[in-house]
């Protein structure tokens, strides 16, 4: 699936003869890989000995098993082990068009298909027909698939949820040595965990009132944006118009977009530090009251565990 030329990963297309051909549409597929990721504690190899050393004696038996993906016997920061479907390059290379704002990177999120394909659509011909795969932001153009264009440029909060993860797994083994551009092109460079923050600055706007008072959630419907009764009942959209964040198809997924809560908690307690050096990090650490805490001191209370209250609310 990897296209060393593109540096990207494709679907690929298999025939009834045996035959293959990349199906070179720049989508999620391509971004997908940076998700297969893990970290792994020096202190767990050390509880662990003997396990460690049996899959060390593997892979040295296989090297060819470690041409294509990151070395999981190479020490990161802090000494841990990085399982990873991409090394170093290739990620480099991935994140230059996921960061990209004529690509991937729009002003909500990560888009499911590259904004390239607007003006450069992807044609292919099977069973004598022509078919053709183009940016599509919001609702479909055309009855292909059921006349359903969710992947094929909206933004879905569960995918940039999974993204900003990986980019934070690689952070915790690259720490602040490796950076990259973000947006491509800006000429800023960042490190994997101010990439992830990144992301998560342009979702939760999506939600939240613009300099006009207007929500991007809302769109055009006027209803949403300027009655009393509605305007500050949030829905949470299926997925969002990859140019300017509307909400669309159901109305009431809270169980994925409702995401949104979990990325504002954790910019709110986290910082790049404790991202790094904390050993059991976690995405967000819940709000929890102990039992026995008069109200007056959950605040002390809660800073002597090392939960850290986000400054305001948004």
């Amino acid at each position: 699936m990897w296209d060393e030329e593109d540096g990207f990963f494709y679907d690929v297309l298999r025939l009834p003869d045996g035959t293959g051909a990349r199906i070179k549409v720049r989508s999620l597929v391509g971004l997908l890989p940076l998700c297969a990721t893990t970290v792994i504690e020096a202190d767990t190899l050390e509880r662990f000995p003997e396990i460690a050393g049996k899959v060390r004696a593997f892979l040295e038996r296989n090297q060819d098993l470690l041409a294509n993906i990151a070395d999981p016997l190479v020490p990161g920061a802090h000494g841990r082990r990085l399982l990873s479907l991409v090394n170093e390059d290739k990620l480099r290379r991935i994140l230059s068009r996921m960061l990209d704002e004529e690509r991937f990177l729009g002003p909500h999120g990560i888009r499911s298909i590259s904004r390239w394909h607007l003006d450069h659509p992807y044609s292919f011909s099977a069973g004598g027909a022509e078919h053709q795969v183009q940016y599509e932001p919001a609702e479909s153009t055309s009855g292909m698939f059921g006349g359903n264009s969710n992947w094929r440029g909206p933004v879905w909060f569960p995918i940039n949820r999974l993204l900003i993860r990986a980019l934070l797994q690689h952070y915790r083994y690259y720490g602040n040595d490796l950076k990259v551009e973000c947006p491509t092109g800006s000429g800023t460079m960042m490190t994997l965990f101010e990439v992830a923050q990144e992301l998560s600055r342009r979702l939760a706007p999506t939600f939240l009132r613009d300099d006009e008072g207007r929500r991007p959630v809302y769109g055009r419907t006027k209803v949403f944006q300027e009655d009393p009764h509605w305007r500050d009942l949030i829905l949470f959209y299926e997925y969002f118009h990859g140019d300017n964040g509307a909400g669309l198809g159901a109305s009431y997924q809270t169980g994925w977009t409702g995401l949104v809560a979990r990325l504002i908690q954790s910019s709110g307690q986290f910082d790049a530090e404790s991202v790094l050096d904390d050993h059991t990090w976690p995405m967000a650490r819940p709000y929890r009251r102990l039992a026995a805490e008069p109200v007056g001191d959950v605040t002390t209370a809660r800073e002597a565990r090392g939960v850290r209250e986000p400054e305001s609310a948004p």
